[in-house]
Order: structure tokens, then C-alpha cells, then sequence
């Protein structure tokens, strides 16, 4: 059988996990679309992660997970690039660890990329009340707010100029890892998922998030759950 982009994909990338957590994802679902892909991992819990966690030790499990992940960022970028052959802007990625899945995701540079997604779609402007209004309440109104309907399964949000101050002041004295990881728990924490799942008559499986620190930019990616 043919190996479409999406399956080479998430069989490097799994490899590659594999090899440096020790244990791969048991699945890696790949949405494609202008100007973002999204890797949404499974089953992704190593056996020592698992050991802090039922310790109660969460923070640890990210701050490893971090550390390792600024070592594959450049080989995640390789792989992605050179299977598309599209420059990258950037990698991120997210944790929910209680249910054992991640996204790690890119965004293109060009807008150009052959696999177009939906930009407008029906819920689009509530979903953007709903991240304007949490967004305002951990920092300020951002000064913009892109969305992308990659499939039925995967929406990828951009805010633009979202940092206070004061995050602007930890970024320029090297505090990024702290911050993310304030910010992660911070957003979760404030986003309306209930409201967020009538808004577009699905199950949301997860919410991530994750920054651009360098341009200002935030990211919020929902799982959708077409089948509930």
C-alpha cells in the first residue's frame, strides 16, 4: 500500500520518540493543511514518567519532557521539511499527561502550501469570543486572532501581541521554560471547554497550548471528537 505524507510522517516522528523517551506513542493521528501540521499523539507515557506521576509529580515529567524536546525540535523541523519540502516558522508542542496524549505541531512560512484548509467555518467567530475572553483574562486582548479548520477532527488558533509586560520582561531575561510552563496550566485552567463543545455540537478530546515567546504569538489547538 501507498505511504501517503501523513503515515510517513507519523512513522518517522514516532521512531524518533521512540528512540530518545524510550517508549513511542501507541498512535499518531497527522492533520495537514496550510499553514499548519498537527501530530496528535496516543498512548505517550514512558514507564519513569509514569513513576513520578503516581509520585505526584507532574512538574517533573514536563520539565524533562522539555529539556529533551529542545534537542528533537531541529530533527522534527528536518523531517517535516524535508518530506514537504516547506520551510518551517516553528515547532511546538503540549502534554496532557493524565490522559497520556501531546500535539506537537509546525507552521509553515509560506501560505502557500498545496493542502488548503477551512479558515471559515461555521463556528469560527464564537470560538474566537471564547479565545479572546480567556485570553484577556490571563493577559490582555490580543491584537489579533487567526483560526484553521484543518478537518473535521483538528482546529489550530494564532493570537497575536498577547504578553503583558511583564512576560515580555521574564522572555528577554531567559525565563521561557518557567513561563511556559506557568502559562500552560494558567490557560488550561481558564478556558470553557463545556462552552466551547456547544458552540460546535462535538466532544472536545483535549485542548493544548503553547507559545511563539519570541513573536508574541500564542497557540490553542482542539481535538475534536467527530463520532460523539
Amino acid at each position: 500500500m501507498e505511504k501517503t505524507l501523513e503515515t510517513t510522517l507519523a512513522s518517522t516522528a514516532g521512531k524518533l520518540l521512540r528512540d530518545n523517551f524510550g517508549k513511542g506513542p501507541g498512535s499518531i493521528y497527522v492533520s495537514i493543511g496550510n499553514p499548519f501540521i498537527t501530530m496528535y499523539l496516543r498512548d505517550f507515557l514512558a514507564p519513569m514518567e509514569k513513576v513520578l506521576l503516581d509520585q505526584g509529580n507532574p512538574l517533573r515529567v514536563q520539565e524533562t519532557r522539555d529539556a529533551l524536546m529542545k534537542k528533537l525540535i531541529p530533527e522534527i523541523q528536518n523531517i517535516i521539511v524535508s518530506e514537504t519540502n516547506e520551510q518551517v516558522k516553528g515547532i511546538y508542542y503540549d502534554w496532557c499527561l493524565d490522559k497520556k496524549t501531546g500535539v506537537i505541531f509546525a507552521e509553515f512560512v509560506s501560505n502557500d502550501y498545496e493542502r488548503n484548509i477551512l479558515e471559515d467555518y461555521p463556528e469560527k467567530d464564537d470560538i474566537h469570543e471564547e479565545i479572546n475572553r480567556f485570553t484577556e483574562q490571563a493577559q490582555k486582548t490580543p491584537g489579533f486572532i487567526h483560526s484553521y479548520k484543518l478537518n473535521t477532527r483538528t482546529i489550530v488558533s494564532k493570537r497575536d501581541k498577547i504578553f503583558v509586560e511583564i512576560e515580555q520582561e521574564l522572555i528577554r531575561s531567559g525565563f521561557n521554560e518557567q513561563l511556559r510552563l506557568a502559562k500552560r496550566k494558567l490557560e488550561k485552567s481558564l478556558i470553557n471547554k463545556p462552552y466551547l463543545e456547544d458552540v460546535l455540537g462535538l466532544t472536545i478530546d483535549d485542548i493544548f497550548v503553547d507559545w511563539d515567546f519570541s513573536d508574541d504569538a500564542g497557540y490553542v489547538i482542539l481535538i475534536l471528537n467527530p463520532t460523539k
